[in-house]
């Protein structure tokens, strides 16, 4: 037995948090019965419908990794109509984002229609490193480098850097280029931690998910992930 949210979020449909969200605004039935309550655990044997779809538990499991373009939108659709990472996947199985990065905000973002991987890989317990690249105005200083290393809090909460270094400096434009790995997940984590020390960022692009790296893979390319990839993935939890 397992909690209806956790099957849903398992077999594809959508993230666990969406799907928590269905559960109550009565949009999910059980062997015909509309459950609008939190709690309920379901076996292999029960019927699950969502918006009216029977649900499929044998879903074929996909992973992608995405270099998201600038100006596209990390979700499944936009009211706005402006495109979004699942336009540029060629596939005929219901995939979404797992994260998300800014629309402006290029780089390595995951796509995938199994739930339990992307519950892992968000859960901040699990602490999955993620690296970017960012440009930023000004230079920053021994003791902002310093702030950066031993954590700097952001919204009531510290943000603690992995690694960090400062890759490029332009004289000229008074702009640097550094490189900073963390495991937050939070949205705009990055450029708050930036602003903070009085340094906006100006460009961002995340270069790394844990282990998995953008290589070769240009502005709107795509790739499957191995099953060593996969598992691998798995392991981090």
């Amino acid at each position: 037995m397992e909690r209806l949210q956790k099957v849903i979020a398992d077999s594809g449909v959508t993230s666990r948090r969406k799907a928590e969200e269905l559960i109550l605004a009565g949009k999910v039935r059980v062997n015909g019965e509309v459950i609008s309550e939190l709690g309920v655990k379901v076996s292999g044997n029960d019927i699950v419908e969502v918006d009216g779809a029977i649900l499929d538990r044998d879903i074929v499991k996909k992973y992608y990794l995405l270099n998201k373009p600038r100006g596209v939108i990390s979700s499944v659709s936009d009211e706005k109509k402006r495109p979004t990472v699942v336009d540029y996947i060629d596939t005929d199985v219901r995939i979404y984002p797992v994260g998300r990065l800014d629309y402006d905000t290029t780089g390595l973002i995951i796509l995938t229609n199994d739930g339990k991987l992307a519950n892992l890989l968000m859960h901040p317990t699990n602490h999955v490193p993620k690296t970017y690249i960012a440009k930023i105005e000004g230079f920053l200083n021994k003791d902002e480098i310093d702030r950066l290393r031993s954590g700097v809090r952001i919204d009531g909460r510290k943000v603690f850097v992995d690694h960090f270094k400062i890759r490029d400096k332009n004289l000229e434009k008074k702009t640097s280029l550094v490189e900073i790995t963390i495991v937050e997940g939070r949205n705009h984590i990055v450029k708050k931690l930036f602003e903070s020390l009085g340094h906006p960022v100006i460009r961002l692009s995340r270069i790394k998910i844990a282990f998995l790296e953008i290589d070769k893979l240009k502005s709107g390319e795509y790739r499957e992930l191995t099953i060593k990839e996969v598992k691998k993935l798995y392991s981090l939890k």
